[in-house]
């Protein structure tokens, strides 16, 4: 009798990666004609995923599960109504209104253009800036006009984005209440030597880089909009959410502040420096003194691979489904429970952490 026949590690590794791409083309067959209810699902997990946190800390503290799920749920639709109420009509007034601006100050940056080349030109510098500035201008335009065009779109799509956010809703609480079983059946799924580490990496390091990300957004879109409320910076709430909540993408924050101050300094260049300095300092303060306490070093991940499961989220959202921005918030939560998972992986097989 032939003895059992046992494959490396990295031959068995390399005959899973075609059976993975497989799957996942099957998957994404599977998905794609169900589209957007996927996408719907996956955000109402996410809400629930979020919910989830304060109802056990309701429970911990004997509370029963329904009524804390009752309470988390009650004071999340008090929360939304308030912001309905409060800071949609605000954000729709101030892109309107920023969308009708757009135009002149784009002929004020145009015009800045034209003195900085006149500039050059007494000085015999080389001089490019004619064919940058009417390209760059005209795109703008361009872009504004159609960021008008789809405002009046999505307005006019209310109905069908009131069904989905019922739908999401309704999802969520659902999943709220029954998400324990849930992972419980799936969990059986999983082989038992990895069973544990898998829920014990999702529940700890998903969990606490979402839900830190999502606090950390609303914490700071909050701080913006009080600054920016006292500098009298206009456009402020619409300025200071769309800064809050880039900050969910890793560095796309940093790009908004930028280009926030330079738009803003089209117009007035105090008060581009003015959004500049205020942005920054706000930023660090969240950074260096909230961050450290509700997140520590939870995503481990080095910059480089931060970079690089951007795009590769994106990517892959697009193609299941679910979409880019969707695609782009999951890219560093999986990518660090990925990460966690290996090396728990490596240490329970006995292999030496690499050198730093």
């Amino acid at each position: 009798m032939l003895e059992r026949l046992v494959l490396p590690l990295w031959l068995r590794l390399s005959l899973a990666l075609p059976l993975l791409a497989l799957n996942l083309w099957v998957l994404r067959q599977l998905l794609l004609p169900l589209a957007p209810f996927p996408a719907l699902f996956v955000a109402a997990a996410l809400i629930a995923f979020l919910l989830d946190l304060p109802t056990r800390w309701l429970a911990r503290r004997g509370l029963p599960r329904q009524l804390a799920v009752l309470a988390v749920v009650g004071v999340g639709l008090a929360l939304l109504v308030l912001s309905a109420l409060w800071l949609l009509p605000r954000l729709v007034e101030q892109l309107g209104e920023l969308i009708n601006a757009l135009p002149a100050w784009l002929s004020e940056g145009e015009q800045w253009l034209d003195r900085l080349e006149a500039w050059a030109a007494d000085r015999h510098l080389p001089t490019e800036f004619t064919d940058l500035s009417s390209t760059l201008f005209a795109r703008a335009s361009q872009l504004a006009s159609q960021l008008s065009q789809r405002l009046l779109g999505i307005l006019g799509a209310t109905v069908g984005i009131t069904v989905n956010t019922v739908i999401v809703a309704v999802l969520a609480v659902f999943l709220l209440l029954g998400g324990e079983g849930i992972v419980a059946g799936l969990a059986r799924w999983l082989p038992e030597g990895v069973r544990g580490l898998v829920l014990t990496t999702i529940g700890r390091t998903f969990r606490g880089y979402f839900a830190g990300q999502v606090l950390l957004a609303l914490i700071l879109s909050g701080l913006q909009i009080l600054v920016f409320t006292l500098l009298g910076i206009p456009y402020g709430v619409l300025f200071a959410v769309a800064i809050g909540f880039t900050t969910l993408v890793p560095y796309a924050s940093a790009v908004t502040i930028v280009l926030v101050s330079l738009l803003l300094a089209l117009e007035d260049p105090r008060t581009g420096l003015e959004v500049l300095a205020a942005a920054i300092s706000v930023g660090q303060v969240v950074d260096q003194g909230i961050q450290p306490r509700l997140m520590g070093s939870i995503v481990g991940l080095q910059p480089a691979w931060l970079l690089v499961s951007l795009p590769i989220g994106s990517r892959v959202g697009s193609l299941m489904g679910f979409g880019d921005l969707l695609g782009l918030l999951l890219a560093v939560p999986v990518a660090s429970c990925l990460k966690t998972f290996f090396d728990a992986w490596a240490q329970q097989r006995g292999l030496s952490q690499p050198a730093e």
